[in-house]
């Protein structure tokens, strides 16, 4: 066994990040996670005793550790954090003030909290934290009752939201909420976007690709291979065959926003070697453009075709409304 064969071996078994994030990077996140619990602890303090402020911050730690740390994240969002916590810790004082046992209200704490997280849609880890700490933090917390729910928890969950917010609003790559960068322009330059035939993508372009962007996915090369064959697979199953592709007809993507596009075919050259058809985009994405493609690529291209019916475009299979000009 070489070297590199063995540096992969202990990566693989050992779960190391291999991700190469930039040191600004880095810098951010450790200045997020600075400002935000610092503002924490102080507040924390003007609440409950050390012994109790101490696990509700440890609650909030782990909440900057994502916030700040993978700010583009699901379990990082807004209503991650906020309902997360709300729900975690409404249901830790809930089972707290039922049930005596410290061991078995603990246990059913952190596990109606996972559950409920899961079903209203805000799953954050830390939460589980919140709920946990309602229940063994002793006298000074369980005084509290519902008011533990809202303070400290979710003031130190808003200052954590606002300071994110604050934060990464310096740093343009990486602006919080993650759907923010839609608002106010995303910063890097979008892919063009070709019928022209292009090389196949393999697992280490996509890692190229996030690495560019400077996102932090919690994502192994064998789940993202996975996820990869499965979506190509499905886009290939979702295309349409060459002889469904007919001079004057109109067919769409399937896409959604501004990836939604309508085109025509409007003429075709038939020969030998090749067999090509010129479009024009009636409706979407490059409005009035027209293109050439070979009929496979166009056909690759297509979800189904549609028809004009008043003021919006539906699917000739089923009559169903895709979308309205």
């Amino acid at each position: 066994m070489n070297f590199n064969s063995l540096k992969k071996w202990l990566v693989a078994i050992s779960g190391v990040d291999v991700e190469r994030i930039s040191h600004r990077e880095r810098l951010a996140s450790a200045l997020g996670g600075f400002i935000g619990i610092w503002a924490i602890i102080y507040i924390s303090y003007q609440f409950v005793n050390e012994i109790g402020a101490a696990l509700i911050v440890a609650s909030m730690g782990a909440s900057a550790v994502l916030v700040f740390g993978v700010p583009h994240g699901k379990l990082s969002q807004p209503w991650a954090l906020l309902g997360g916590h709300f729900v975690s810790a409404c249901i830790g004082v809930t089972v707290a003030s039922h049930i005596v046992d410290t061991t078995l209200a603990a246990a059913l704490a952190v596990g109606l909290a996972i559950g409920a997280m899961h079903y209203l849609r805000c799953l954050h880890p830390p939460g589980g934290a919140s709920a946990l700490a309602a229940v063994i933090s002793g006298p000074a917390v369980h005084d509290l009752g519902y008011q533990f729910v809202l303070t400290p928890v979710m003031l130190n969950a808003v200052i954590i939201f606002l300071v994110a917010i604050i934060v990464n609003a310096f740093f343009s790559w990486r602006r919080y909420p993650a759907g923010l960068s839609k608002l106010v322009g995303a910063q890097q330059q979008e892919p063009s976007q070709s019928l022209s035939r292009q090389p196949d993508v393999q697992v280490e372009d996509i890692r190229y690709a996030i690495e560019k962007m400077e996102l932090i996915i919690d994502v192994s090369d064998d789940d993202l291979s996975k996820i990869y064959l499965m979506a190509r697979q499905h886009a290939s199953e979702n295309c349409m065959s060459i002889d469904q592709i007919n001079l004057g007809k109109c067919y769409s993507n399937g896409g959604y926003g501004k990836e939604w596009s309508v085109r025509q075919v409007v003429d075709e050259s038939i020969d030998k070697n090749q067999d090509r058809v010129i479009y024009k985009v009636i409706a979407g994405h490059d409005r009035r453009n027209t293109g050439v493609c070979t009929r496979q690529e166009f056909a690759c291209w297509a979800r189904y075709e549609v028809f004009r019916n008043e003021n919006s475009w539906q699917k000739v299979s089923n009559q169903q409304t895709v979308t309205q000009e």
